[in-house]
């Protein structure tokens, strides 16, 4: 036997579309152990020089030629082997031989590298195909017709022995999906949370402390926030230059865990000061992760998936074959979204002709065809292709209602603003500015066909033909008599109705399907090149804030709503939120969800930047926010980074030992159905609740640019979003005094585990009940320590408007219940 053997692995995780990486035979591990060949591989980018041997096109095929030829030299002492692979297993197209080699090694380069999608119900489906093999080949109706009693029975012994090998094969192969299947849809833990927080929202008290961190001001200098002299400036200069420039971006993660635990702590209500929340996560995940805490709360959703172009200036991955990329879009516009959209929430997605057929169908499966609005077709560049056969110079954008019958019940709350130019007051009006609208329209309606005399010339007035008065006769009369009807400027022309700013401001205007007043892509990319500096994003073709805008001005008609991008690239979204709320003065909130690395090297400067100053060029502001745009700018950002697939795969371990007794007591079902699930029950990634004695030391192998490092996740802001809890205040308590200071080297994590810390929480359940949580270190603890444990509490930690109490392990204190209750149920 021949075993391909995947020795190393580097991959993506998250589908991210990253460097390609290929299958390389590692042909110096060759090895024949008893009557087993194996061939170790590896799978990762090419080396500089790999990549100048192989070239730039087909280079897996050429990799597999390679090892045609150098496989068998390594095999010149075992014969048997030799002759084995060098055996014509078919003949190709053209007639000649393929060897086992050549065939076997194609087929597993190729099967590892194509679409993987876990089956949602595997047992079911190989179970009905299972049936239909059994009827239409084993029990054949029309040979059983012609058949005797014996080949029937004969039949009918060769179904059961079938079904019943058949259905072990398939148990155990439900089995491992299903297992696949619980790790993909487990909620994933938090594995890192941090604040950006402009300067001007924290305390002066904090700035001396923020004036002394250069790890801070270094970013803010490579950010080009500072004139390069501010980052040599005393800790005094500094103090004061905080004092000026409200619009800084403090970001949490420079500083040590006892300074964010007391600057979070100075926050009377710390979720209604965030205005911005970034995930970096596979979207998918994130979804299914806000669906507690956002349930029915988000009222605008803009979306720029993957077109699935496979071009290979697109950061995402975007090859799928068409119905893999159907199935990945079905997911993350299904259920899950829709969940937390609200009862008047929209949604707009992008996307090109290639795929748009495609997602408005998938969109009117989930949303429902009755809920689709428009297809707006943006103008998405000025430029000509010449090279194309026709020039394709748009986007779709499809718009879905979650509810149309709200919209057309209150089809104001679906508009644009009104154009506000042009409005003026000459005669004083005490309803303030108007502007005068032609009081004809065109149609013929019966009951508003009557003369209109103007009362200054007597002339009579009837609408031309084809055409109706606005307004039936006696809304005319009530609308002369309220001063709304006038006739001309100098009161001797036809009759005009008058519109007033307010108004306009109110009701809007209705917009078109076709948009070619807002910017291109071209501006979008010049946007971001402004912010970040030439050269410095991947993005070739980022969607115009000022499209994104529009589409939030369509679909917000309430100052403080919610808008989310699950697919948020750049992060225009969030800019486009930022910039309206200046503009108008509103206070919507954002989510924007990414899982690339850019994240990190876009998203996130991108939203410091636009929060610092709304005016950027060649990656400096050319002036500062003004004290107004500071006022109506974002608050805090809070940002979270999730456990991904990659990362539940590589925390999964099986306790081999109980699985072995387990086998013994119950052989073969326990084999078939119920080792994989029960074996891997006390992995970190499925909560270990033994270790939440020490919740703020719980660890993940975490996979991240290469490397695999044991990280400590955020269990209590996982716990937060498990259980939907709105926070209005997170307090740090310590044994002995009263938010005493701690201190710890690392500044890259918020808890560490220092003795008789208390991390409370404070909030508000979906459910609007009161909730305290309270967690802290209990291992090793004996029944002195939890009643000295319920003393402190007693003493420093108010409890008694709190409906429920929720701390980690035992405990003594009144009223509270185990939290690893509720890990258990999400």
């Amino acid at each position: 036997t021949v075993h391909f053997k995947l020795q190393a692995a580097d991959v993506e995780v998250n589908n991210v579309k990253g460097d390609k990486r290929f299958f390389v035979p590692v042909l110096d591990a060759i090895s024949i152990q008893n009557t087993s060949l194996i061939i170790p591989f590896t799978y990762r980018p090419l080396t500089r020089q790999e990549e100048s041997v192989y070239g730039s096109r087909n280079q897996q095929e050429k990799i597999i030629a390679e090892a045609l030829e150098t496989i068998p030299s390594r095999l010149q002492e075992s014969p048997e082997a030799l002759a084995a692979l060098a055996a014509t297993r078919q003949l190709d197209a053209k007639g000649k031989p393929v060897t086992h080699l050549a065939h076997h090694l194609r087929r597993y380069t190729a099967r590892n590298t194509r679409d993987f999608f876990i089956h949602k119900d595997l047992k079911g489906f190989l179970t009905r195909e299972l049936d239909f093999y059994l009827k239409n080949e084993v029990l054949n109706l029309e040979e059983l017709h012609a058949a005797d009693a014996d080949i029937i029975a004969e039949r009918l012994h060769l179904m059961q022995n079938v079904r019943r090998v058949g259905t072990r094969i398939i148990d155990f192969l439900a089995q491992m999906e299903d297992l696949q299947k619980a790790l993909w849809e487990k909620k994933k833990f938090v594995t890192e949370t941090f604040y950006v927080i402009t300067v001007g929202n924290i305390p002066e008290a904090f700035y001396p402390e923020i004036a002394a961190n250069e790890a801070q001001w270094q970013e803010w200098q490579e950010l080009g926030m500072l004139h390069d002299e501010s980052g040599m400036l005393n800790v005094e200069e500094r103090t004061a230059f905080l004092i000026q420039h409200s619009a800084l971006p403090l970001d949490t993660r420079h500083f040590a865990p006892d300074f964010t635990d007391r600057l979070l702590a100075s926050f009377a209500n710390l979720d209604a000061a965030t205005d911005g929340l970034l995930i970096h996560s596979e979207n998918w995940q994130a979804l299914h992760f806000l669906g507690e805490k956002y349930r029915g709360r988000v009222k605008c959703v803009y979306m720029d998936p993957p077109y699935n172009t496979g071009k290979d200036d697109f950061v995402y991955k975007d090859g799928y074959r068409h119905s893999s990329w159907m199935s990945m879009m079905a997911d993350r516009v299904g259920p899950a979204l829709l969940r937390l959209l609200r009862p008047d929430g929209v949604l707009f997605a992008s996307i090109s002709d290639h795929e748009s057929a495609a997602l408005k169908g998938i969109l009117d499966l989930h949303f429902g065809e009755e809920n689709f609005l428009a297809n707006i077709v943006w103008n998405s560049t000025k430029t000509v292709t010449n090279t194309a056969l026709i020039s394709v110079n748009h986007t779709h954008n499809l718009v879905y209602a979650r509810d149309a019958r709200y919209f057309v019940q209150n089809r104001h709350h679906f508009r644009l603003p009104d154009p506000l130019e042009g409005f003026a007051n000459p005669d004083n009006d005490p309803r303030g500015p108007w502007k005068a609208d032609p009081f004809q329209v065109g149609g013929v309606r019966p009951n508003q066909q009557y003369a209109i005399t103007n009362p200054k010339t007597g002339k009579v007035y009837r609408p031309n033909p084809g055409c109706s008065w606005k307004n039936d006769h006696q809304t005319f009369q009530r609308l002369l008599a309220e001063g709304r009807i006038i006739f001309g400027k100098t009161g001797e022309g036809a009759p005009l109705r008058k519109r007033y700013l307010f108004e306009a401001a109110e009701r809007g205007r209705v917009s078109t399907t076709w948009w070619d007043d807002v910017e291109t892509t071209a501006d979008g990319t010049r946007t971001l090149q402004h912010l970040l500096g030439v050269g410095a994003t991947l993005f070739t073709n980022p969607k115009p804030v000022s499209l994104i805008a529009r589409m939030i001005q369509l679909g917000t008609h309430e100052a403080d709503q919610i808008v989310m991008d699950h697919f948020a690239g750049s992060g225009a979204t969030g800019h486009a939120v930022i910039h309206l709320n200046r503009e108008d003065g509103g206070q919507r909130k954002f989510v924007l969800v990414e899982m690339g690395p850019y994240f990190d090297t876009v998203l996130l400067p991108r939203i410091k930047k636009v929060i610092f100053s709304p005016e950027w060029k060649h990656g400096k502001p050319t002036r500062p926010a003004t004290r107004e745009e500071y006022a109506r700018g974002p608050r805090i950002i809070k940002v979270l980074r999730l456990e991904s697939y990659e990362d539940a795969l590589n925390n999964i371990s099986f306790d081999e030992e109980s699985g072995a007794q387990a086998l013994k007591l119950f052989g073969q079902a326990y084999l078939l159905h119920y080792m994989l699930r029960w074996e891997a029950r006390q992995s970190e990634t499925f909560l270990n609740i033994e270790k939440l004695q020490s919740p703020f030391s719980y660890r993940l192998l975490i996979h991240r640019e290469g490397e695999t490092q044991a990280q400590i996740v955020d269990l209590p802001e996982t716990f937060n979003y498990l259980m939907g809890l709105d926070i209005e205040t997170r307090q740090v308590y310590q044994m002995g005094g009263h938010e005493e200071g701690r201190q710890d080297e690392d500044a890259s994590h918020a808890s560490r585990p220092t003795p008789g810390l208390y991390l409370v929480y404070r909030g508000t359940t979906r459910a609007g009940r009161r909730v305290v949580v309270i967690w802290r270190e209990t291992e090793g603890w004996q029944e002195a320590d939890y009643l000295r444990d319920s003393r402190f509490v007693a003493a420093h930690i108010p409890l008694e408007d709190a409906d429920e109490i929720y701390v980690n392990g035992d405990s003594c204190i009144p009223r509270a219940r185990p939290i690893e209750a509720v890990f258990r149920v999400c």
